[in-house]
């Protein structure tokens, strides 16, 4: 791989900064609430984002060259993609996306080493989620499943898990955290996806948004905005009201929403990835922030 800047510019593109709120999110609300529980150990934390950051990039990559090889990417409207564009060999992105993976799968033997070895069959699934996303003879991601997949994992999982790493238990707080960043972290694809409609029907690639059209698409990205807002309110029931501090990310919310309503299409809808992006770090930094504030 060349070191020229253009050539690293395109590869930073293909890690995709835009879309790592979704792995940073999950981490900072599970450690809230571990901090809130008062089992925070930092080291654990910062193995658990390591985990989450490994497999966000690694899953961008995976998907970059599973799209690219089978053509799925020709009219893209979003942003460049290194296979599809070809300006990145196939292999080298397939070389990038298994040893972010792998690099998750180590750091992840890390934390289950030391809490519990059940760890490594939830990280097993969460690697073979993130290649057969896009990736197999038979992805899930164009059977619908992505939202599934991306609740599950980058929800449920991340949340849940770093707060369990930490404190060993699970309860009402880490699963209502997690059910927010979970829908969050939803509403991100189901934004990309809405502005891929046009181009993934024609490639059949089957996405929930394919599945619901146009105006269901918009009406789902609301309810999950909804969802998330609920999720906080639970969170601060069962925690500290200061966990309502997650409402900070309103103003981003509303936003997003009034875009999506309007009927943006295409890359009018960009600028709602970007905000569903910041909806989600905000959100889990609210969140974080006033359950660290309401254990003190």
């Amino acid at each position: 791989m060349s070191s020229s800047p253009s050539t690293v510019q395109l590869w930073i593109e293909g890690a995709r900064p835009r879309t790592l709120p979704a792995a940073v999110a999950p981490v900072l609300a599970g450690t809230g609430v571990a901090v809130h529980a008062d089992g925070f150990v930092w080291w654990k934390a910062l193995l658990a984002l390591g985990v989450s950051l490994a497999l966000q990039i690694g899953v961008n990559y995976a998907n970059d060259y599973s799209d690219g090889v089978r053509g799925t990417d020709a009219e893209r409207v979003g942003p460049l993609r290194l296979v599809g564009s070809g300006h990145v060999a196939p292999g080298k992105v397939k070389a990038a996306a298994l040893g972010f993976l792998a690099l998750g799968g180590v750091l992840g033997i890390a934390l289950a080493a030391t809490t519990t070895w059940w760890l490594l069959l939830v990280g097993a699934a969460a690697i073979a989620a993130a290649w057969t996303y896009t990736g197999g003879s038979n992805p899930y991601g164009y059977r619908a499943l992505g939202e599934v997949s991306v609740f599950l994992f980058f929800g449920l999982v991340a949340v849940i898990g770093t707060a369990y790493v930490q404190t060993e238990q699970i309860d009402q707080a880490s699963t209502a955290a997690a059910i927010g960043i979970g829908a969050l972290a939803c509403a991100i694809l189901v934004a990309n996806n809405l502005r891929d409609i046009p181009t993934d029907r024609e490639v059949g690639k089957r996405t929930l948004a394919v599945v619901l059209g146009d105006r269901g698409s918009r009406r789902f990205y609301t309810l999950l905005i909804v969802i998330a807002a609920a999720a906080a309110v639970w969170c601060a029931v069962v925690t500290t009201w200061w966990a309502l501090l997650a409402f900070a990310s309103a103003p981003l919310a509303a936003r997003a929403v009034r875009v999506i309503g309007s009927g943006a299409t295409g890359r009018e809808l960009i600028a709602v990835l970007r905000d569903s992006g910041l909806l989600e770090l905000v959100y889990a930094i609210g969140l974080a922030a006033g359950l660290v504030i309401g254990s003190l």
